[in-house]
């Protein structure tokens, strides 16, 4: 089991990348008043057939060659299901796949989300020509780092120039820091 969700995300979303999407959009949205915890990843990739959603959720199928078994999604889906909470990969030939899972937050066995920003930054830093939309929502507000917006400012400026990723993880830190009530992260 992955011991932050954060991980599952960045294993879905590296997916979404080798799936040639040029978008890629990270939700998450958490409340403790009504507890549950939701991460959305879609992108505008290539897609699957249903066959290919349900092998992509069977632990012992892989599309890849460099390992023989594909634990990502499979443990993403367990992780959710073993708190009460849900899983659901929506998926169409050449149009994209939305992968989402639901939790509840106060179950014993509920992962961290772990550093959500961090791992949005390595993707963004990892992927500076895919266009990354990450919006994070709590009960005392939400906010979003949407990758188009940057690129329209920067005028050119790469997204994985250093002084760029700065700016980046300090945006997130900060709106993170607001939608926590000024708790540094969760």
């Amino acid at each position: 089991m992955m011991r932050e969700l954060s991980l599952n995300v960045m294993d879905v979303a590296q997916n979404s990348v080798r799936a040639k999407a040029s978008l890629v959009t990270i939700t998450v949205d958490e409340s403790d008043k009504d507890d549950f915890l939701q991460i959305s990843i879609a992108d505008d990739g290539c897609g699957m057939t249903e066959e290919q959603v349900q092998q992509v959720i069977d632990p012992f199928f892989t599309t890849r060659t460099t390992r023989k078994v594909g634990l990502g999604v499979p443990l993403f889906k367990l992780s959710a299901e073993q708190t009460g909470g849900s899983f659901e990969i929506k998926s169409k030939l050449n149009v994209g796949t939305t992968t989402t899972a639901r939790y509840v937050k106060s179950h014993v066995d509920m992962t961290p989300l772990g550093d959500i920003n961090d791992t949005v930054k390595i993707l963004i830093q990892c992927n500076p020509d895919i266009d990354f939309v990450f919006t994070h929502t709590t009960d005392l507000g939400s906010f979003t780092l949407d990758t188009r917006e940057l690129r329209a400012v920067l005028e050119g400026v790469s997204l994985d120039t250093p002084d760029v990723l700065e700016w980046i993880s300090a945006y997130l830190k900060e709106q993170s820091q607001i939608i926590y009530g000024g708790a540094d992260n969760q």
